[in-house]
């Protein structure tokens, strides 16, 4: 049976072909409408690493200005220290989001290390203990596109999972509603490989805080399917499926399982991923796609069809600069400029979405207000 939950929220490469029969946006709408699981009153936002927008990515302050604009989740990336702490980074390579670089006492900590079968060269989480990554200071990760963060760079530290549950729930106190955190399993299937398997610390790690169903404020996603449905049978919080607009997830790479992420969202695959997890979460090129000029082809199916498998559907990433926004709603000629991200988020909104990452939090928000 469908893992049917109340509604939650989720998170551009181009999609080469339509993966579904394109609908127009008032016939998705009214299926939706018709089809929709247990919805909410209201989609639901994520704070897409935090606030990272304003903030360095995965830091407590990224992720309390994501609590103070709104945001009904944050979400930490979690991947593991060599004595196997869960830590929010995007990924375990470091040197773009950290001062590792210029730390000489860890310069002989370099290297290069096959992760899901690209060779990638520079420092790694699961190389660190905790006490040492706590040395490190966070950066600003897209320092020419969002110069005023830089402001911040070597000033804030790498959290921990529990700090981040710890932050949530403070300041879920503090303003009388529940802020959910909303993780992500980076590279399970490597992680596994190397004898620091995500799953077992994550659960342990939420076991000792009370986060165990699914009315609790926790929802984990992942793009691999196999660490999920280890997952499934391992706690009863709210799992999401990734999905992106090309490639397939890794743990398919490893089985030889042929599928890709665009045979993911037929209706059959997705009723096969309603027998493990509670909702997707769809690369917007799954759900608007895009032509090769950038500019908004027809909706697909996809909203409809997951709802109708008693899936909810989060979509990601909203940004507000051009350069991350489809030609349609771009201003001007500066591709580091806002665009009209509200007018984005009034699309998908509009086809019945059920959540959306953002690293605009308060950009999402106010869209949502606009909502009758």
């Amino acid at each position: 049976m469908p893992r049917i939950l109340p509604a939650l929220g989720l998170a551009g490469v181009l999609l080469a072909a339509a993966v579904a029969v394109p609908v127009s946006q008032a016939e998705a709408r009214d299926d939706t409408e018709r089809s929709r699981p247990v919805a909410g009153d209201r989609p639901l936002v994520i704070a897409h690493r935090g606030a990272s927008g304003y903030r360095p990515e995965h830091t407590l302050e990224a992720y309390r200005l994501a609590i103070r604009m709104g945001a009904d989740f944050i979400e930490p990336d979690l991947v593991p220290t060599r004595d196997g702490v869960l830590v929010a980074r995007h990924e375990n390579e470091i040197s773009g989001t950290t001062d590792v670089a210029g730390r000489p006492e860890f310069a002989d900590r370099r290297t290069t290390k096959n992760v899901d079968g690209v060779a990638v060269t520079g420092w790694f989480t699961e190389d660190f203990t905790l006490a040492e990554l706590r040395t490190l200071r966070a950066k600003e990760r897209l320092p020419q596109v969002r110069v005023t963060n830089t402001a911040f760079d070597g000033t804030l530290p790498i959290p921990t999972l529990q700090e981040v549950i710890d932050l949530a729930r403070s300041e879920s106190r503090r303003l009388g509603r529940t802020i959910g955190i909303y993780p992500e399993t980076k590279h399970p299937s490597y992680f596994r490989s190397i004898g620091l398997p995500l799953e077992e610390p994550l659960v342990r790690v939420l076991k000792q805080n009370g986060l165990t169903g699914k009315k609790d404020g926790v929802v984990i996603q992942s793009f691999e399917t196999a660490n999920l449905r280890r997952l499934a049978r391992m706690t009863d919080v709210r799992l999401v499926q990734l999905l992106d607009a090309s490639g397939r997830p890794y743990d398919f790479t490893v089985a030889g399982d042929p599928r890709t992420y665009a045979d993911l969202v037929t209706p059959e695959n997705l009723r096969w991923i309603a027998s493990y997890a509670d909702g997707i979460g769809a690369n917007k090129n799954l759900l608007v796609p895009r032509d090769a000029t950038g500019r908004l082809l027809a909706p697909t199916n996809v909203v409809r069809d997951a709802h109708r498998a008693g899936l909810v559907v989060h979509a990601w990433t909203f940004r507000a600069e051009n350069q991350f926004l489809p030609v349609d709603f771009r201003i001007g000629a500066d591709p580091n400029a806002r665009g009209d991200i509200i007018a984005e988020y009034e699309l998908f909104y509009g086809l019945g979405l059920d959540g959306v990452f953002s690293d605009h939090p308060d950009t999402a928000v106010a869209a949502r207000a606009g909502l009758r």
